[in-house]
């Protein structure tokens, strides 16, 4: 028998009403996971003079880090790649975000770039380690995640599509994170340049397999202006985007953008550029993000490692049955060799008993001819 119960304010039970309360359980979510705040690290990847730290700031409305000198000849020739994460706490509205940037520099500035993307992929796993480690502890609770769940790859608008590093690198990295492409500077692009090197890039990644962080579809039920402003952030990838921390004033109103003889580039309008399209994608899309960065690039990761325990596990109990038979084979082999040694033994006592007899006879002969 199912029924429903409801209690009404006067803490009498009314049989009569169809409201549980059921549809207050996404409001409590909600003020678990606002009182908790929410946690995402992005990495920015790109070499040096592309506006990586000029269009972070941007996004966020912060200073995270000051923008860096971009090195000389001399100093790229034994340029390394560091790692350096910025971590701040931003509050809107009450909901506080734990932003953690991780900047790359050095990436792809050296003269021989091979292989510079290696430390970053260990930097990726080692989170992935970490957060293994806390999650496989005694204490669940507090864990920190600090796994990286997105990362901007900056592009050069000046070449002609892909360089062989941004191919080598993001193959690299695709199972590891969310790759995000963004076209840097595209202020020094016209707009038909802008989408041509679109779709050079977008054929580019197609021919060398690479998977990028692909936006999900909308459900059937929602409405059209959802559906539309999602088709938008799709058509967009890679995003071509201007970042500027300068406000200037155009028409009587104060906007951020860089201002040039011929006329003013605006951050925040989508004529000019993708800028707040890739801010709406982040934000949209930030908690599947996260979640795809748990269910499959995390899930890889534990999987393998699991996987390669298991592995070692096998081996080192293969070798102990090896070496267990090698001792019964040693025990055995000294066993028939001492078997041998004794029948040789006998034999020789047997050799040398019938060796007296033999000779007490021809003594006993002997005697006895002398006698007669």
């Amino acid at each position: 028998m199912t029924g429903k119960l409801s209690i009404s304010s006067n803490g009498s039970n009314d049989s009569n009403q169809s409201y549980v309360g059921f549809a207050n359980l996404p409001n409590q979510v909600h003020r678990k996971f606002v009182k908790k705040g929410f946690e995402f690290t992005l990495m920015v990847l790109g070499e040096s003079g592309l506006g990586k730290s000029t269009l972070i700031n941007s996004l966020f409305l912060t200073d995270l880090y000051p923008e860096r000198p971009i090195p000389n000849a001399s100093e790229k020739i034994k340029k390394t790649v560091n790692i350096e994460a910025s971590t701040v706490e931003i509050e809107e509205r009450g909901v506080k975000l734990r932003l953690t940037i991780v900047d790359t520099p050095g990436f792809g500035d050296s003269v021989d770039a091979t292989d510079c993307y290696k430390s970053i992929i260990k930097y990726i796993d080692d989170q992935f380690e970490r957060f293994l480690n806390d999650e496989s502890g005694l204490n669940r609770r507090n864990i920190s995640d600090n796994r990286v769940h997105c990362c901007f790859y900056f592009i050069a608008p000046w070449g002609h599509g892909l360089k062989p590093l941004d191919i080598e690198c993001m193959r690299a990295l695709q199972n590891k994170v969310n790759i995000v492409p963004i076209i840097a500077k595209a202020d020094t692009l016209t707009m038909h340049e802008v989408k041509r090197l679109k779709t050079r890039i977008i054929k580019e990644l197609n021919e060398n397999s690479i998977q990028i962080y692909k936006i999900p579809d909308c459900d059937s039920d929602e409405d059209e202006e959802f559906k539309s402003q999602n088709k938008q952030l799709k058509d967009a990838i890679p995003f071509a985007v201007v970042g500027s921390s300068q406000t200037i004033e155009v028409r009587g109103r104060r906007v951020r953008g860089r201002l040039y003889p011929w006329g003013v580039v605006e951050v925040e309008n989508v004529e000019h550029n993708d800028f707040l399209k890739l801010r709406s994608m982040l934000i949209t899309h930030m908690q599947d993000l996260q979640e795809v960065t748990h269910e499959v690039h995390y899930e890889n990761f534990r999987s393998e490692r699991l996987g390669s325990h298991e592995n070692s596990r096998r081996y080192k109990e293969k070798d102990l049955n090896d070496s267990n038979c090698d001792d019964i084979m040693s025990l055995d082999k000294d066993k028939i060799l001492k078997e041998k040694e004794e029948e040789l033994r006998r034999m020789q006592e047997m050799v040398a008993k019938m060796q007296a007899q033999m000779m007490q006879a021809q003594l006993t002969e002997k005697n006895k001819a002398v006698v007669n």
